[in-house]
């Protein structure tokens, strides 16, 4: 079985790249992106350590058996991952209680405390904000993370289809799918008054690690594809359920939890890096 090691990131030199090509003991292929090595034998998890410690770039072997060329959809969290914030900290600072919330959040994406229990909580906290802030926060603090419109674009070419799903909250889901394209997207919704302030979580089931994995299944059904042709990208405790379902898992910045657990991790890259894992030319 051929072994597919990838090598990415914008401080991967020419010399880099040749003292890893020298410990490897394999050549590495130009792939636009990415460096591509194929190894005859297969690194253990703490070889693979060492080199991601070494190197100030991306090192990751794909999946044993995976094909690049079979993905047909990726599931992304949003928060911390296709954008740069956490929309519920941002909402928070609007009521002067940010660092109260963020530190909710972090337990949460930690696994320390269940993410259900962890959004009411949050939640809780700001009943009677206006509805003002959401724009605020959307239009004011809310930036894509670093090339995730080339991903996107990248995903389209190839007809891979996208899916957002979030946490957080469908104001925000439902803006970006307009912006960006997205085919699906899925978060938890808020409930406000006749005057505008928020008086909690809507009437739903709350979109948490459980409730991610089965949209990633749900849309497999849909699309009429299987899991191993998924992709599922996260950074927190809550997005461990959808990536262990999908062919290949992808580590964003992510906790160091969601780290040792993900298939691969992009430290370095933006989000273009996935473009680079699935051998697709930017």
């Amino acid at each position: 079985m051929t072994n597919i090691l990838i090598a990415q990131g914008a401080r991967a030199d020419a010399a880099q790249i040749a003292q890893l090509t020298a410990e490897l003991g394999a050549s590495a292929e130009h792939r636009g992106l990415c460096h591509r090595f194929v190894l005859q034998q297969r690194p253990d998890t703490a070889l693979l350590q060492q080199l991601r410690a070494r190197y100030p770039f991306d090192i990751n072997l794909l999946p044993a058996g995976l094909d690049p060329a079979q993905i047909r959809l990726l599931v992304t969290d949003m928060d911390s991952t296709l954008i740069n914030i956490e929309c519920i900290d941002e909402i928070a600072d609007f009521l002067n209680l940010k660092p109260r919330i963020a530190e909710i959040t972090e337990l949460a994406m930690r696994g320390e405390i269940d993410f259900e229990t962890s959004l009411r909580r949050r939640v809780g906290l700001l009943v009677g904000l206006s509805d003002s802030a959401l724009h605020h926060v959307y239009h004011e603090r809310l930036q894509l993370n670093p090339g995730a419109e080339q991903l996107l674009a990248g995903l389209k070419a190839r007809r891979i289809r996208s899916a957002l799903v979030s946490g957080g909250f469908s104001y925000f889901t439902e803006r970006l799918k307009q912006r960006l394209g997205l085919d699906f997207t899925l978060a938890n919704t808020l409930a406000f008054d006749d005057h505008g302030k928020l008086t909690g979580l809507g009437d739903q089931h709350i979109v948490g690690a459980e409730r991610k994995a089965q949209f990633l299944l749900e849309l497999c059904q849909r699309l009429g594809i299987l899991p191993h042709q998924t992709i599922a990208m996260g950074d927190g405790a809550n997005d461990l359920r959808m990536m262990a379902v999908a062919g290949l898992s992808i580590a964003y910045h992510a906790k160091p939890a969601v780290q040792q657990q993900a298939d691969c991790v992009l430290n370095h890259c933006g989000l273009e890096g996935v473009l680079g894992l699935l051998d697709i030319a930017a």
